[in-house]
């Protein structure tokens, strides 16, 4: 049983029907907003929220076909519970609204029974669905929250070109050593707060973080324009930020830190991977790879963030770097071209 006030709207042509209707789901304990047409209703779903829309189908105007047909295409409408009440017959008819997206279908004259049982199932059940988005928001990226609502789910990948960063904090190990575990949670929870707001305001996904390391998607799951210029421009905007945040700490008397930051762009495989009770969004491929080793090489160069040729490539001058020659990697047959974003620190 659904125990909380609900907002229901009812669109139906007819006025005796209409008025009708709206006592009996009054009576309920719902509030009640009224249309006489599908076109007057869409305008009032697009401005206001309703938690369920009871629906006749022949109305002037717009019919209710067309009120469904709208809604399955609206990504803010189309999880809406719809009841469709009709004196439509016709198996068709229920099946088109069915097909459309409504929950349940209701003939006319209304039993007020099994109305209040339907409308109580609608209601409890949009009440999970509700649920279940707020747990995705708080635990998935928006992005990833967008991509799962648009796609659903399911487990493998795509290629697409995207760029991909990796960072951490450098020293981080005898840092730990030398403070409070609470320090420490603390320090982690304010660097991860100014890193996530740099990496998502230029368009980036945070998909890992083990310990003081991070990984970030630029491109994946929801395109972007300038993959490259974005993630360099987030690691320039992510030094700036560790410098100011250092500024606070020194005034505290707190240890300073520093980051490494390695991008590399390319093709990768993006997708869901894991097992159907428990998965995450992430990427595989050379170009990840690369990126890793990008960032590991930060300590040997003495340099805050490497990239790749194609990343310096599609930058186009945009951004000054050094180039730091060809550079072989573990495990790698081939020598990477290897360059270094100037920073503040290296003008």
């Amino acid at each position: 049983m659904a125990e909380a006030v609900a907002r229901l709207l009812i669109v139906e042509d007819n006025k005796v029907n209409r008025l009708l209707l709206s006592r009996s789901v009054e009576v309920q304990g719902h509030r009640v907003t009224q249309a006489d047409n599908g076109k007057a209703a869409l305008e009032m779903l697009r401005r206001e929220a309703f938690d369920l829309l009871l629906l006749d189908i022949e109305m002037p105007v717009m019919d209710g076909f067309g009120v469904l047909e709208q809604m399955k295409t609206d990504a803010d409408l189309q999880d809406l519970p719809v009841i469709v009440t009709s004196s439509v017959e016709g198996v068709e008819n229920i099946v088109r609204c069915i097909g459309l997206g409504a929950e349940d279908y209701l003939p006319k004259p209304l039993n007020p029974v099994l109305l209040k049982a339907r409308i109580d199932a609608s209601l409890e059940k949009k009440r999970l669905r509700d649920e279940l988005k707020e747990l995705v928001r708080r635990f998935a990226t928006s992005e990833v929250a967008q991509d799962l609502q648009q796609s659903g789910f399911a487990l493998g990948g795509k290629r697409v070109n995207a760029s991909v960063m990796f960072a951490d904090i450098r020293g981080f190990t005898p840092l730990v050593e030398s403070q409070t575990p609470e320090d420490t949670i603390e320090l982690l929870n304010d660097y991860f707060a100014l890193m996530f707001e740099a990496i998502s305001s230029h368009g980036g996904v945070v998909n890992q973080m083990v310990g003081d390391g991070l990984m970030a998607l630029f491109g994946a799951p929801l395109p972007l324009d300038d993959c490259a210029g974005n993630a360099v421009a987030a690691a320039l905007e992510m030094i700036e930020l560790i410098d100011q945040f250092n500024q606070g700490r020194s005034a505290m008397q707190k240890p300073q830190i520093s980051i490494g930051i390695g991008i590399a762009s390319g093709g990768v495989v993006a997708g869901y991977t894991g097992t159907q009770q428990r998965a995450t969004y992430t990427c595989v491929g050379e170009t990840v790879n690369l990126a890793a080793r990008l960032e590991a090489h930060t300590k040997l160069a003495r340099r805050s963030i490497l990239i790749d040729g194609r990343t310096q490539r599609a930058l186009k001058h945009r951004v000054p770097t050094d180039a730091l020659g060809a550079v072989t990697f573990k495990g790698k047959s081939v020598a990477a071209d290897v360059f270094a974003v100037v920073t503040r620190q290296h003008n």
